[in-house]
């Protein structure tokens, strides 16, 4: 991510900056409504398990254009299926991760579980995957200008920022996606109309194009996919509840209807109810995986309650890896017992990150979850498919149509790729290396790693790369430094400014998708709904657990609709 004195900017949903009698008012009001409506987390300065602070957000809705949020949302069964497949495929992951494993000892004891699975055959054929595909705006496009809407904060009147949307119409329509198997005939067929009245506004953008309306931003460019952990399944709906909230409070009602709905913890939470109705066994209960101290406790626990609320014959426990490693056994048909209890699906919210494995007994208890009968999200395989070395193969040219074959459909996740670079030790990844130490503004540079704040950006990339062995560089990959727009906007934090002042932002949209089956069957795949991450503009990482960003959600914006034009 990057911006500079001539980065676009977004319009506000609404005019600011408010006034300071009414902002202290409103701000005051949405931190406590934050609280009471479980926006919020443990304080990692001032930890204490009988206290929380309500989790940093923004205080208004930050914009983002409706065509490209359909366009993700409607993508995104096919990224889970291309995620499946990959998983799936053992040729490809192995020689992918070859040179990884060698020097990156995290992925390599991954990898030798994998190895050691693969050797004794699955136990579990089926997986769960629930996914969340990360993407970003991006505004360096040569047919934009970069004065496209660099005004001051303005009010939503209906004058939109616009979207190009490629060539999504054709892969949708191919792969008939967005809805959750067991849906019923005649609710297939109104998302289907749904998402063709969706498409069919996304292809007026060339017309739109063709008359010289300027935009901020020309697509989006997918930041990562998250296999394992894939968190703010209850926040991204909360910050939601929260806008809407503070909306109304200043007299925005009528804008309420621009905030997509977005069910996303009902969505993830029904994936492990499907995947522990396909284990069948009533008494056997959905086991969490946990961090030893769990800061973002709200977001993890509304998933449980939300399964214990709505499934009540469904019990969930929570462990730690040390927990499971002490009371876990496998029983004569390979199920995981723990205690008395068997388990039928395993959720994985801890394991994606060294610290969380103390010594060889945590090891040890991944490894008997993966070669026992419970149904895990993520799986090893899935797991592996998930690192940044595999999504950077991905995107290296015929490598979809591997994994893909609708024509349509290829070219339309190729289109959401930025530039992916391997270090590898040959004639490409050394090329790659000389590009960086050349241009390192143009670049991040990406470990194995997930849970936020592992990245190296700009000019601090040479010194990384030199540090380095050739071998050592294997470990990592280079990315394209996307340039998103801004928007402006006021970030609420504990203990920060009252007012809060106006920033500038940048945004990060997951799509949350929920996929289950075997290497020959997938038997449910869904989009599942959505969270939006929002941090300074000056910022380069932006978790929101890490402490780095803040809640928000979007408020979708259009450019050719007439109704949208009042």
């Amino acid at each position: 991510m990057s911006s500079d004195a001539n980065t676009p900017v977004l319009r506000n949903c609404i005019r600011l900056p408010l006034a300071e009698d009414e902002l202290l008012e409103v701000t005051a009001k949405a931190k406590d409504y934050a609280i009471m409506h479980g926006a919020a987390m443990r304080s990692k300065t001032a930890f204490s398990p009988d206290s929380l602070n309500f989790a940093p957000f923004v205080l208004v809705p930050s914009s983002f254009p409706r065509k490209e949020f359909e366009k993700a949302v409607a993508l995104q069964p096919i990224i889970n299926r291309l995620m499946h497949n990959v998983a799936h495929d053992e040729e490809f992951i192995t020689t992918t991760l070859a040179e990884t494993i060698k020097v990156d000892e995290f992925t390599a004891n991954l990898f030798n579980i994998y190895r050691k699975v693969l050797a004794h055959g699955f136990t579990q054929k089926t997986s769960l995957g629930m996914l969340r595909s990360d993407l970003m705006l991006e505004s360096a496009c040569p047919e934009l200008s970069p004065r496209a809407l660099r005004t001051a904060a303005g009010e939503d009147g209906g004058q939109d920022a616009g979207a190009a949307v490629g060539q999504i119409a054709g892969a949708v329509g191919a792969a008939g996606v967005g809805t959750a198997a067991g849906t019923g005939s005649k609710e297939k067929e109104e998302q289907k109309e749904h998402r063709e009245v969706q498409l069919s506004r996304a292809t007026k953008e060339p017309e739109r194009r063709a008359t010289g309306a300027q935009s901020a931003y020309c697509c989006w460019k997918q930041v990562e996919i998250n296999t394992i952990a894939s968190g703010f399944g209850h926040l991204g709906p909360a910050s939601k509840t929260i806008q809407r909230f503070v909306l109304s409070e200043l007299g925005h009602a009528d804008k309420l209807h621009n905030m997509p709905d977005n069910n996303a913890l009902a969505g993830l939470c029904n994936g492990m109810v499907k995947a522990w109705d396909i284990y069948a066994k009533p008494q056997a209960v959905i086991l969490f995986i946990i961090e030893d101290v769990s800061y973002n406790i709200c977001d993890q626990r509304f998933h449980e309650f939300y399964i214990r609320e709505t499934y009540p014959h469904i019990k969930v426990l929570r462990r730690t890896l040390t927990e499971v490693h002490r009371e876990g056994k496998l029983g004569q048909s390979k199920e995981l017992l723990l205690g008395s209890q068997e388990v039928a699906v395993i959720y994985f919210r801890a394991g994606y990150e060294p610290g969380h494995y103390h010594s060889q007994a945590e090891w040890d208890a991944r490894y008997l979850m993966e070669t026992s009968l419970a149904i895990k999200c993520p799986s090893i395989h899935y797991h592996l498919a998930g690192t940044k070395k595999v999504q950077q193969a991905l995107a290296q040219p015929a490598v979809l149509e591997r994994f893909i074959n609708d024509p349509e459909e290829i070219k339309a996740v190729g289109k959401i790729f930025t530039g992916l670079y391997s270090l590898d030790d040959n004639e490409a990844g050394n090329a790659s290396y000389e590009m960086a130490l050349r241009t390192p503004e143009r670049f991040v540079l990406k470990p194995q790693r997930e849970g936020g704040g592992n990245n190296v950006y700009g000019v601090d990339i040479p010194d990384a790369l030199k540090r380095m062995s050739r071998v050592e560089r294997s470990a990592w990959i280079l990315m394209d430094l996307i340039h998103p727009p801004l928007t402006k906007g006021y970030m609420v934090r504990p203990g920060g400014d009252m007012p809060p002042q106006i920033v500038d932002m940048v945004s990060e949209l997951g799509i949350f998708g929920v996929v289950i089956g075997d290497a020959e069957h997938i038997v449910h795949n869904y989009q599942a709904g959505h969270m939006l991450r929002t941090k300074l503009s000056t910022a380069n990482e932006g978790g929101v657990a890490a402490g780095l960003g803040a809640l928000d959600s979007p408020y979708l914006i259009d450019s050719d609709d007439e109704d949208e034009q009042k």
